[in-house]
């Protein structure tokens, strides 16, 4: 699985439609193009985000591997 830091993938969901809310600390705070769903994506700088967060962000998401 290819890594990608929290900024990265914000920036794919945002193409996707996804819609920042807010911003609290370190965690940014998306909703989903349909205004039902909400993500909660952990920020620290470039640092990667571990597989496991990464694949479950994916699957609420809807995102592929292809995707990133």
């Amino acid at each position: 699985m290819k890594q990608v830091s929290g900024k990265k993938l914000i920036k794919i969901l945002i193409k996707k439609g996804w819609t920042l809310l807010r911003i609290k600390g370190s965690h940014h705070i998306l909703s989903n193009p349909n205004g039902d769903g909400r993500l909660i994506i952990p920020v620290h700088g470039n640092k990667p985000l571990r597989v496991g967060m990464l694949k479950a962000l994916m699957k609420e998401s809807g995102l592929v591997e292809s995707d990133l």
